[in-house]
């Protein structure tokens, strides 16, 4: 199945992702709500869970069935010799905001991102705690279901650049809850009329989606995992996720998996 032509449907295949995502929030509000998360530091010293991964073993078992190659986080990371020849792949965050779920304030997220050609064509994010689930590509739409009421999200009439934002009288910027920089202070300086406020995980990009941010910059480290399911998203709202020069989006299935920093609008 990983040839040039996709195997299926992007509408079928989100819908696996979707099963896969709801499967594992379940796994993980279990843990969650048990208090026995089993902590350990990974080589790089963030924090992996009991949590994150049960959700990798969940998803990666329904994802595989679909024949397309796998990058999650908390699995094996294929030598970019030989992902750098997949035509199709799913990309995983498996537990986004481990950091969020050790303080327990419900702000973390799944992130199952469907790429095509590098690019991010379908992403589904689950929010377990609040009970949010977005699924969306430019080719399905975007949805967002909350206990059995799903809502479509609508895109912008057009894209918008950072002079529209600028120009905006009310702006709601959002920034990470956890990654603060100076870098990321002094931009956000540029806007000194916005109301801001801050988040964990994908869930800003999330704010963004809903039209209830403007505005978030990221002048943190993140790695691909953490953005493409939110940028398909985004990018079928007529929304993008753009390196700090504007000239390019994020571009993913680098030989390095580290994002550059990035301002997503």
């Amino acid at each position: 199945m990983n040839s040039d032509r996709p195997g299926a449907s992007i509408a079928s295949l989100l819908q696996l992702a979707r099963t896969a995502a709801l499967e594992a929030g379940r796994a993980i509000l279990e843990i969650y709500t048990s208090g026995d998360v089993g902590v350990a530091l990974k080589t790089d010293d963030s924090p992996l869970t009991r949590a994150d991964s049960a959700a990798h073993e969940i998803i990666s078992r329904h994802l595989e069935t679909t024949g397309l190659p796998i990058l999650s986080e908390e699995g094996r990371h294929t030598d970019f010799e030989q992902r750098e020849k997949w035509a199709q792949y799913w990309l995983v965050d498996p537990l986004d905001g481990t950091k969020e779920f050790l303080k327990r304030n419900g702000e973390f997220t799944i992130n199952i991102a469907l790429m095509h050609h590098n690019k991010p064509v379908g992403g589904v994010i689950y929010a377990p705690v609040p009970g949010n689930l977005y699924v969306g590509s430019s080719e399905t739409g975007v949805f967002k279901a909350t206990d059995g009421n799903k809502t479509q999200l609508q895109p912008l009439p057009q894209r918008r650049t950072l002079e529209d934002l600028l120009e905006m009288p009310q702006l709601t910027l959002i920034a990470s809850r956890t990654h603060q920089s100076p870098e990321t202070a002094a931009f956000i300086q540029r806007f000194p009329g916005a109301n801001t406020s801050s988040m964990g995980s994908s869930l800003k990009f999330m704010l963004l989606a809903e039209g209830k941010a403007d505005l978030y910059p990221r002048f943190a480290p993140t790695m691909e995992w953490d953005t493409a399911a939110a940028h398909a998203i985004l990018s079928a709202l007529n929304r993008g996720i753009y390196q700090k020069d504007l000239q390019q989006e994020l571009v993913y299935n680098k030989p390095d998996l580290h994002n550059p920093d990035f301002i997503a609008f």
